[in-house]
């Protein structure tokens, strides 16, 4: 593709505070030719918030996004910058854009981020709950039917959920992941960085803390199974894994060797932490370039 042609924007906007949109997403967006969003009118007065004048918007939802590509596509061909919005937070995450972004890829177009405010991220980060690893799984079904088939494959998984919500079917979403996933921890987090932001803490089996129609943008945190939190991997651990492979790789055997080696001393040795083949190849190439380094130095 030319070096002529435009650039597609993917540009987080704030989740209520104006102050969160970072000096350079707004420049780029008071610059580019025009702004690809779901609610064009509701985008507008959200970057009038900002201080952002826009040079137009193109409409990009669920139900037109095909329709729309060609005609995008080429709007950057011939060289103009495009920007894709979200109503708030980090798009394509939960948005349109995903078909444009891969159709931009595909036709060898620039696609480049503009990070900033996410809901996941940001929920996560002050829910108390184990961060790592988590899955975020989007909206939850609108139909009742389709919620425990929604929570059913991570029943058994020890990682950490995150989904929205809207406020007049939370309850029952909860009840339902309560009666899928069994106890757990969990927080709701509403309208985050606004002036009614609430970060409520509470067990899937008792939803007595939650208001009954909670207002505002709604981000669920939920826990892993109790007891079974990722075990974090403490210094000494690593230390000793380090002391297995320098001793391993000692004996002058291959790489592959002085791996497998290692791998039958640690198994068991770092419960409940278990240590993964390729930490081991990690860990020795890091040591092997540690000590070239020691050695031209």
């Amino acid at each position: 593709m030319s070096s002529n042609s435009g650039i597609l924007w993917v540009a987080a906007t704030p989740l209520g505070n104006p102050g969160d949109l970072s000096p350079r997403a707004g420049e780029i967006l008071s610059g580019v030719y025009r702004i690809l969003a779901e609610d064009t009118r509701r985008s507008g007065l959200l970057l009038a918030r900002c201080g952002v004048r826009s040079n137009g918007f193109i409409s990009l939802h669920e139900h037109n996004e095909e329709k729309r590509l060609p005609g995008v596509l080429t709007l950057l061909k011939n060289g103009h910058d495009l920007a894709l919005i979200s109503d708030a937070g980090t798009p394509l995450l939960a948005d349109p854009g995903y078909r444009l972004v891969r159709a931009c890829r595909k036709e060898g177009l620039r696609v480049s981020p503009l990070p900033g405010p996410s809901a996941p991220a940001a929920a996560l980060s002050v829910a108390g709950i184990p961060p790592l690893p988590y899955a975020f799984l989007g909206f939850a079904p609108r139909k009742a039917a389709d919620r425990e088939h929604f929570f059913a494959p991570y029943a058994r998984l020890n990682l950490s959920l995150v989904f929205f919500e809207r406020k007049d079917r939370l309850h029952h979403c909860l009840r339902v992941a309560g009666r899928v996933l069994g106890r757990r921890e969990a927080c709701l987090a509403r309208e985050m960085s606004k002036t009614y932001e609430e970060f409520i803490s509470f067990f899937l089996d008792d939803l007595s803390a939650l208001p009954l129609e909670p207002a505002g943008e709604i981000t669920v945190v939920i826990g892993p199974p109790l007891g079974k939190e990722p075990a974090l991997p403490q210094s000494s651990d690593l230390e000793d894994l380090d002391r297995m492979i320098r001793e391993e790789a000692q004996a002058g055997c291959g790489m592959r060797e002085t791996v497998r080696r290692v791998r039958e001393r640690v198994r068991g040795a770092f419960s409940p932490r278990e240590i993964k083949t390729k930490e081991i190849y990690s860990r020795l190439q890091n040591l092997r370039d540690i000590d070239t380094a020691d050695q031209s130095g």
